[in-house]
């Protein structure tokens, strides 16, 4: 996407389909020229109303009427890009918006890009990058935490924190640099490590937003959890039993689930996509070796494993091994079908975390929470929704943070040398801190953000 403010730009903001209206919006210079020529004429044009002013108005194409539509007057520096925006608000249903759209494009504006419309509230000072993101999170949220998180960010809050930290860093490099100006023997004895400290103050800053990294991509993407065991563990019923509906075939028949099934749900506030999982076991089926592939490869990407055993069946030294061993993912173990238990599992209750019976009686309830607390274990989903970084932000972070250390490394030898390279090597710390909140952008850097929103926002 090219960064040009000179056209007018228009979409449909509304997503297309019944319902009971729809909106095309229009931002740019001639935004409001454009509203003169494409609705009925009367005593007093579009451009002439004041900001703010809904009136009800024929969106012609010619003299032939296209819709009826409430008219919508924003002026620019005060509407959502900065700019002079008119929004028409037609009638529901992809035709009307589409022949409002049409007559606004013959009448001299342009098809908008994705997301071009809040990267012109960037380009104008309307909002900071991390702000215009926070539109994008605001939107996907997927849980009321999510929306909550994601307001929180675009009122600011995360704004002003990383301003703060890029201003206290500005103010240590400027007394960086000054240093330079004084011979080595010649420099007070407290300069460099109260600059120092303050340098560590700002490390430690800087690990704090990284440390809610997991909360915020919790928030932001959900949780992926695979439920995974030998066939007829209980996979498809646990997967049932936590919808609320039958979702999954329940067979006797071992391999029946051969292919992954997916659900959304939320617990606790956290987007989960669930995936109920082909058995695992030595097979000669071509189907199912294809479905225990899938299988493994969803166990790796998974936030948490919940590893279903059937307690009917003797302990697998293969499998209780595999249990017993580091596991780098999060993992709940559930021994299911403990009504008919084999007496050898008794042995083993340490590699369990809960045993039931899902097919006689369960507290499901009591299971969810058992999810929940692993994947949010170390985070405090009970305080109030706060904004949290995003993974562009975690990797700039952790780039910051990398070269902040280096240069409290190179003032700690109180060597002239390392100072002064010291000293050049902030300017990377500003830049990449600069880069989260678009202090410092490029093209690329844009078209990556906003190439994700929509079209008409």
């Amino acid at each position: 996407m090219s960064i040009t403010q000179n056209d007018t730009i228009a979409a449909i903001a509304t997503a297309l389909g019944e319902a009971g209206i729809s909106v095309v919006r229009v931002s740019g210079p001639d935004a409001l020229p454009i509203a003169d020529r494409v609705v009925r004429q009367r005593k007093e044009l579009p451009s002439q109303r004041p900001a703010g002013m809904f009136t009800l108005e024929q969106v012609i194409d010619g003299e032939r009427v296209v819709d009826q539509a409430l008219v919508l007057i924003m002026r620019g520096p005060h509407s959502y890009t900065g700019e002079d925006v008119v929004e028409f608000q037609g009638h529901g249903g992809s035709q009307c918006a589409k022949s409002i759209l049409r007559v606004v494009c013959n009448a001299g504006a342009r098809l908008a890009e994705p997301g071009e419309f809040t990267q012109r509230a960037f380009l104008n000072g309307r909002m900071d990058l991390v702000q215009a993101e926070a539109v994008l999170d605001l939107i996907h949220a997927r849980s009321n935490r999510a929306a909550a998180a994601a307001l929180d960010q675009l009122q600011g809050q995360l704004s002003q924190a990383m301003n703060g930290i890029y201003d206290d860093l500005i103010a240590l490099a400027a007394d960086l640099e000054a240093t330079l100006d004084f011979p080595e023997d010649e420099l007070p004895d407290a300069v460099l490590p109260e600059i120092i400290d303050r340098g560590q103050a700002s490390a430690s800053q800087i690990q704090r937003w990284l440390d809610t990294w997991e909360e915020g991509h919790l928030l932001r993407d959900g949780a992926l959890v695979v439920i995974a065991g030998r066939p007829n563990a209980g996979k498809s019923t646990l997967l049932n039993a936590l919808l609320g509906r039958e979702r999954a075939i329940v067979s006797g028949i071992p391999g029946t689930t051969r292919d992954t099934i997916e659900e959304d749900i939320v617990l606790k506030g956290i987007p989960i996509r669930l995936i109920d999982t082909a058995g695992l076991r030595e097979t000669e089926c071509e189907i199912e070796q294809v479905g225990i592939a899938r299988t493994h490869q969803k166990r790796l990407q998974a936030d948490l494993e919940i590893y279903l055993i059937d307690a009917t069946l003797p302990p697998d030294s293969h499998e209780i091994n595999n249990l017993s061993t580091d596991f780098q993912k999060r993992r709940l173990v559930i021994l299911n079908k403990i009504d008919q238990a084999n007496p050898e599992w008794k042995s083993h209750q340490n590699t369990i975390d809960i045993q039931l019976s899902l097919i006689k009686s369960v507290d499901i309830e009591r299971v969810k929470d058992l999810i929940s607390g692993k994947l949010v274990s170390g985070l405090d989903l009970e305080a109030r929704p706060h904004a949290v970084i995003s993974e562009r932000h975690y990797q700039l972070l952790s780039q910051a943070k990398h070269e902040l250390e280096a240069v409290l490394a190179m003032l700690l030898t109180s060597h002239e040398d390392e100072v002064a390279l010291a000293s050049t090597r902030m300017r990377d710390v500003l830049d990449l801190l600069g880069t989260i909140t678009g202090r410092t952008y490029h093209d690329e850097l844009l078209n990556t953000i906003f190439s994700r929103f929509c079209i008409g926002k």
